[in-house]
């Protein structure tokens, strides 16, 4: 069970590094992955304060309601719950984002997708309009509105609990007022020809892959979000066709996927041009993108 944090209901003081180093040993017992950075967040999260003010003052006594906040949260990390669905937060590109179980939690990985569309958009002074397909918790939206702001930016969704996230988020950077949001399926009803870059991060785990999926992902995130049928290309096969036909010609189609699914994908864009699959930092195909001819 590893080390017991300190009774809340004790008379005696509870100080910040004796928590700690209570909850790194009781993560740890748990088998919670990376036990000492999710001990830190959570009671970052918890007193509010960063990371050197937790090592900087061990001394900092607790009062009996960060006890019992903390003891929650380390309560329902050890059930699995993603810290970032404890703390309400994650960030993505230099942004703090709100986050909670009806999003998927913002990846370092989906990074690369903006990076992609940045390196063709020209950055700043590009005019175009962009559509992200699939935003959840508007992270992809966000990124692309604050590093062009002369962009026209759609963010479709079909939850309705996805995108109150997502306009919650736009409000809080203030980019609200620079992206539409618009419930629907994929691209299901917009007009054809009218966009420059259709980017996605779409669901692309097959559910015969659900095994190798982190338990966590599997329990916790938005399962239409992660898994996209048995192949892990349902979704992006039905995407293929209706970016094609909402992309002016010379527009670009942007999007997340898996080593697994790489060379069906490339073989969907058959016909594009300048078809592309780019790696992440630890060598997986991450990235493909094409051009509308």
């Amino acid at each position: 069970m590893g080390a017991p944090l300190p009774a809340l209901w004790s008379n005696s003081p509870v100080f910040l590094g004796q928590i700690l180093k209570a909850a790194i040993e009781r993560l740890t017992a748990r088998s919670v992955p990376s036990p000492r950075m999710n001990a830190e967040l959570l009671l970052m999260f918890t007193v509010g304060r960063d990371r050197a003010y937790l090592y900087g003052h061990p001394e900092y006594e607790l009062t009996p309601g960060e006890q019992m906040r903390y003891e929650e949260a380390l309560a329902q990390r050890s059930q699995g719950i993603p810290a970032q669905y404890i703390t309400g937060h994650q960030e993505f590109w230099g942004m703090d984002l709100i986050v909670s179980p009806a999003v998927l939690i913002p990846r370092p990985e989906t990074e690369h997708v903006v990076e992609a569309v940045l390196d063709r958009a020209g950055r700043t002074f590009w005019p175009g309009a962009i559509v992200d397909v699939g935003t959840g918790s508007g992270c992809i939206a966000l990124a692309l509105a604050k590093e062009l702001p002369q962009a026209q930016i759609l963010a479709t969704e079909i939850s309705p609990a996805a995108l109150e996230i997502a306009r919650a988020n736009a409000a809080r950077h203030q980019l609200d007022a620079r992206i539409r949001f618009h419930q629907t399926d994929l691209l299901n009803g917009l007009e054809r020809r009218v966009f420059d870059f259709v980017v996605s991060n779409p669901p692309y785990v097959g559910e015969s892959e659900e095994d190798s999926v982190q338990l966590e992902v599997r329990r916790f995130e938005p399962r239409n979000a992660v898994f996209a049928g048995p192949g892990g290309t349902e979704v992006v096969e039905r995407l293929v066709p209706q970016a094609r036909q909402v992309l002016e010609p010379g527009g670009w189609l942007v999007m997340e996927i898996s080593g697994t699914i790489s060379r069906q994908v490339r073989e969907l864009l058959s016909g594009w041009e300048e078809v592309e699959i780019t790696n992440d930092l630890q060598g997986i195909p991450r990235v493909a993108s094409a051009r509308k001819p």
